[in-house]
């Protein structure tokens, strides 16, 4: 008599156990939002100095090509 349900690592049973307490630890009334601007603005700098190393990396490159 095999059981279909079980899962012998037990990862099904505790992502639904993850699944079932999050709204219980969540406040009632309270709206959760994911992409929220504080996660945005924290990225904004980050991405800032990505694109002005991109720009220093390409005019090295130019300036080694033409040189």
């Amino acid at each position: 008599m095999a059981d279909n349900d079980y899962d012998p690592a037990g990862s099904t049973q505790m992502f639904r156990a993850f699944v079932d307490e999050a709204p219980a630890a969540q406040a009632p009334g309270t709206v959760t939002t994911y992409g929220s601007s504080s996660s945005s603005s924290s990225r904004t700098p980050v991405i800032v100095i990505g694109a002005i190393v991109a720009l220093v990396v390409i005019a090295g490159v130019i300036w080694l090509a033409v040189k």
